[in-house]
Order: structure tokens, then sequence, then C-alpha cells
């Protein structure tokens, strides 16, 4: 008999491909409904960035049309991002889910740009993202979200005064860009620094997001610190260029957020080759090849991708319109789209396994 239970059933083998547990034990199956041979069922994916959103939608599909007297699949396709587990000893943010942090052993090697980018395409399919502009002595993401000359605003609630983030390309924005002329230093030592970042934490109206991505100055001091000891981190992705330099300042800055205690997601390698404007056929290594993946394997971390480099790319920073906005189909915004998708994909995963642990 064709019913809700036997479309379960049916549905019972198919695993979510990350998680390798059944879609039906996860709950990510519901309102199954049927009609005339028509069986409409919901999808509830962990991350609306999910890589292998067509995959799962194909296997269910497959399963359901086993049963006889399915004439046709519905597969409507919703996401509920799950939670980063609590610690006892970190204070989470009220209405965030995943606090992530994008960092680099030294700078120059575009971790601002994969940050504001990664964040982009996250909201592009429709997460509800923030972005913490923790690099207190260069911040650049106001002027590559278009926001360089945004206001942010203060309001009062029940806790006292509270920034507004400002708000562009899907995405909220806080920066000590907002708060200081465009030429002006800022000279503190680590206690001040330390403050400025709590306050961008907890006194900001951040409202309900999946993700809070966190662009890290680059280095292993006070920001990193502060990060790793204030909130509960569902994890840390590290931007390097294949150059020998790079990828040593990326070791270090790698094992800083592992002996903190903060998962490291994967190595994004930026600037990986150069693609002629002229010639977008040819490819050439300006800092190197392949140092990215062999630190992954040396190291057993994830390489998350290879970020090309394009003229559009810094065009696209300069005026303010990411590239996965500006040029959606270049080389590098598909890396990058592809990149975000990881990063969304291993939070879901930390989170789940996270929260099902006693």
């Amino acid at each position: 008999m064709l019913d809700a239970s036997s479309v379960l059933e049916i549905l019972r083998p198919v695993q979510d491909p990350e998680l390798r547990k059944s879609l039906v034990e996860l709950n990510m199956i519901r309102n199954v409904k049927i009609n005339d041979g028509t069986v409409s069922l919901t999808l509830v994916l962990t991350t609306p960035a999910c890589p292998l959103r067509q995959f799962i939608v194909e296997d269910c599909q497959k399963a359901v049309k086993q049963l006889p007297g399915v004439e046709d699949v519905v597969v409507n396709v919703t996401a509920e991002t799950p939670q980063q587990k609590a610690l006892p000893d970190r204070q989470g943010i009220g209405g965030v889910k995943n606090i992530l942090a994008i960092s680099s052993g030294k700078g120059g090697v575009g971790k601002s740009t994969v940050a504001v980018n990664v964040a982009v395409a996250l909201a592009q399919v429709g997460a509800k993202v923030g972005l913490l502009d923790a690099d207190i002595y260069g911040p650049n993401a106001p002027a590559m979200l278009g926001l360089e000359h945004a206001k942010v605003m203060v309001q009062q609630n029940q806790q006292g005064e509270v920034l507004e983030p400002a708000f562009n390309h899907g995405v909220k924005l806080v920066s000590m860009g907002f708060l200081i002329d465009p030429d002006q230093p800022v000279i503190w030592r680590g206690p001040m620094l330390n403050g400025i970042i709590r306050q961008f934490l907890y006194q900001v109206e951040w409202g309900e997001l999946d993700y809070l991505i966190v662009d890290m100055p680059p280095g292993t001091g006070d920001a990193q610190l502060t990060m790793a000891q204030a909130v509960p981190m569902a994890g840390a992705v590290i931007v390097t260029t294949p150059q020998t330099v790079a990828l040593l300042d990326s070791r270090r800055g790698l094992k800083m957020f592992q002996q903190l205690g903060v998962p490291v997601l994967g190595i994004v390698e930026n600037m990986s080759y150069f693609i002629p404007p002229d010639m977008p056929e040819r490819q050439y290594d300006l800092f190197g090849s392949g140092g990215g993946e062999k630190t992954s394997k040396e190291l057993g971390i994830p390489l998350l991708g290879c970020v090309p480099l394009e003229i559009p790319l810094r065009q696209g920073g300069d005026a303010g319109v990411p590239i996965v906005v500006g040029e959606p189909e270049s080389a590098s915004a598909k890396a990058l789209v592809a990149i975000a998708s990881q990063i969304a994909a291993k939070v879901s995963v930390a989170a789940l396994t996270s929260n099902s642990l006693p």
C-alpha cells in the first residue's frame, strides 16, 4: 500500500553522504504527501550551501520511484543549520548558531578576500550571515563589501548600547573601519584590542545568524587568543598561498588553533595560479604550485580548494563588489563558492557530531 509509512521505509537506507546516517533517522525527511501517484516530501538539509544537494535529491527520487504506483516524486528542499554545541567556559552569542574564523599565518595572502566572498556565497544560497572584521589594525572588509561610507548606528536595548551592523550583498558587517577616520591608525596594546573584539561579539545586534564569519588579522596574536577563549567556535579555516614562506607561517597559525582547542576545518590555497585575461586558457604558477596540497597531506588537514588569481578578483575587491557577485562565472568565483559549500558542510557535520555526544 502506498502511504507515508511505506515512503519513509523505502527512504530509510538513503544516507546523508557527510554524516553517513539515514535521512529518516536524522529527521531530514518531512511532510510526506501522496496525491494520485505523485509523492511529495520535504528534504531538510543541514545547510543551505550543501554541496551534495542534487545528489541527495536524486537518491530520494530513485528510492521512492521503486514503490508500486508512484508516477512522480517531488522533493522540496529547505535547510535548518544546526547550532554548535555550547561550552561551559565560553559565552555564546544569542541567535548566532556557528562562529567561524578565517585566518592566515601572514598578511598578503588574500585572507579578507576569501572571508568576504565565502560570507557572500553563503548568503547567496539563503543562509543568514554576519561578518566580523577582527582585523582591527587593518580593517578592509567595509571597502570590499561596498560599505566604505556606511555608518553603524548605536541603539539602546536591555543590555545597554549596542551597534547595528551595516548590510550589503546579504551580509551583516561590523568593523573598526566604521568607527575611525579612513587614515586614522589604531595604535593599541592587547587589552584594548581584546575589549573591542568582545564588544563586536556581544554588543552588536547580530540577530539570527546561521554563520558569523570572523575575518582574523594575520599571525598568532591577541585577536586569535581572544576569539578562541571568548566564544565556542565551530572551526577555523587557514588561508595561504603556494609560496614556501606563506606555507611556513600558515602551519604555525594552524597549530595555534589546534593548541587552543579550535577545530581546523581545512586549508584554502589562494593565488594558486594566475589566469591572464587575454589568454584565459593559460595558467602561470607565480607563487609556486602544489604547496597547499602537500601541506594538507602532511598535517592531515583537508584542502578545501584552490583559488586562482584573476584581475576581476582584485577589481571586485577594490570596487566593493565581491567576485562571487560581479563575475559569478569566473574560475575564482566558482572556486570560492565551492569552498563556501565545503566549509558549511564541515560545520554542520561538526555541530551534529558534537551535539550527539554525551
